[in-house]
């Protein structure tokens, strides 16, 4: 039946929750729901975000030795980074061209600018202050920071995915270097404990759409608190600010995402077949606003369903939940045009150009910041002389976006992974079924 597919199961939960969340801002129960209800949420996330380090650990490794060839490693992450790369600067210059096609900005009203202001106006100093550390940053610290001192503190941060990932390698490359008895005993030690990982992601993958049920009435809850009618207010005032940013990202899926999976498929798999494979992981990832709580599911969706091969998805995907952050760099554009439209300023070409290069340069500059993508904004802002207290203008709806990002990041991801594989020969048969 239908309705026993993941998927579905996931979508009917983020539809009662939605009705539950309502419900409980109308009839009083919004206390009820935080204690009880959306704690569930809570621990649904954790279990995900528990998992994805020794998943990553484990298959990467898993990965590695397969491999037997070092060389094969350099050219793939040569080739992850590029692509990563290329398709964030398409994010930025979709963002750029429909907000000032759409200009948003013009069109709030003066005493919703002051009021929002007023209201957001406390909220901005920490993300000021973390875009000033990001922006102190030298210009090889990222690489600096690759480099862990402590693997166990690395693992116990899941920001610091990029220093797992350089850990798994070079344990990897070791295993190789090593190779004999102790070498073979080393793999098969590896291999199960990433056979039992995934076994694992299954059991909690069970519990999704209670997860994602408390998830999505916790935030309800929040966002209208006791007053509804507040809410519907915040959205209908920025109602055409959300709508350009939804559009520049459906519009980097269709294009960039979907123009790359059909020239690396080359028929063999339809869009439609590629959407319906990762549908979970898109969910869930809309659903937990975090591409590495939802890193776990992504990686047995590419692998199963998509026919990726282990030692890609291993490597490409981990690496794109950290640096890969598309869906937030066209949000950037978006954001940055549209406050400095309600402010009353006009951006020069050149001004536009510096959004282009500095949201670029920020969504790797930024990979592991808390709350990154406003700490981001703040640096664009910055660079193009436009006042970091206009983020106020934008906070009330963020979360909800934030959701929409997530979805456009996790679908980035796949794609990579698919294109990288096949320019690889590491294509699998996928599998469809759930």
């Amino acid at each position: 039946m239908w309705y026993k597919k993941l998927h579905w199961q996931i979508v009917i939960g983020l539809i009662l929750g939605l009705v539950y969340g309502l419900i409980s801002s109308v009839a009083g129960l919004n206390d009820f729901t935080i204690e009880y209800i959306k704690p569930f949420g809570t621990i649904f996330i954790t279990l995900l975000k528990l998992i994805a380090v020794p998943l990553v650990l484990a298959s990467l490794v898993a990965g590695v030795t397969s491999l037997n060839d070092t060389t094969k490693l350099s050219r793939m992450g040569g080739k992850t980074v590029l692509i990563y790369l290329c398709t964030t600067l398409f994010a930025v210059s979709i963002g750029l061209l429909v907000v000032n096609v759409a200009q948003p900005g013009k069109t709030l009203p003066e005493e919703t600018r002051i009021s929002l202001q007023e209201t957001y106006s406390d909220s901005i100093e920490d993300r000021e202050q973390s875009a000033k550390a990001v922006k102190e940053r030298g210009n090889l610290d990222i690489l600096v920071n690759i480099v862990p001192d402590n693997f166990f503190a690395s693992a116990s941060n899941n920001s610091n995915m990029l220093q797992v990932v350089f850990v798994a390698i070079l344990l990897g490359i070791g295993i190789i270097h090593l190779g004999g008895e102790k070498g073979k005993l080393l793999v098969n030690v590896f291999d199960a404990f990433n056979d039992v990982i995934i076994l694992i992601v299954d059991l909690i993958m069970k519990t999704a759409p209670y997860g994602v049920f408390a998830l999505m009435a916790g935030l309800i809850v929040d966002l209208a608190g006791d007053d509804l009618g507040k809410a519907i207010e915040l959205l209908s005032a920025l109602g055409l600010y959300s709508i350009t940013l939804i559009v520049a990202l459906l519009l980097h899926i269709f294009i960039v995402y979907a123009s790359m999976f059909k020239y690396f498929s080359k028929g063999k798999m339809s869009l439609f077949q590629f959407f319906k494979a990762i549908q979970p992981a898109m969910l869930l990832g809309f659903s937990t606003s975090s591409s590495s709580a939802t890193l776990p599911v992504t990686l047995e969706r590419v692998e199963k369903n998509l026919g990726v091969d282990e030692e890609v998805a291993s490597f490409v995907l981990p690496v794109g939940a950290t640096i890969n952050m598309d869906g937030t760099s066209a949000y950037q554009a978006v954001a940055a045009v549209f406050i400095a439209q309600a402010l009353g300023l006009d951006l020069s070409f050149t001004q536009q150009l510096m959004i282009v290069l500095t949201a670029t340069a920020a969504s790797v500059g930024a990979a592991g910041v808390p709350g990154a993508g406003i700490v981001m904004l703040v640096v664009v802002l910055e660079s193009i002389n436009v006042p970091t207290a206009g983020i106020a203008l934008i906070l009330g709806v963020d979360r909800i976006l934030d959701m929409c990002r997530t979805v456009v990041n996790i679908t980035g991801d796949a794609a990579v992974s698919y294109a990288v594989a096949a320019s690889e020969g590491k294509l699998h048969e996928p599998n469809f079924e759930d």
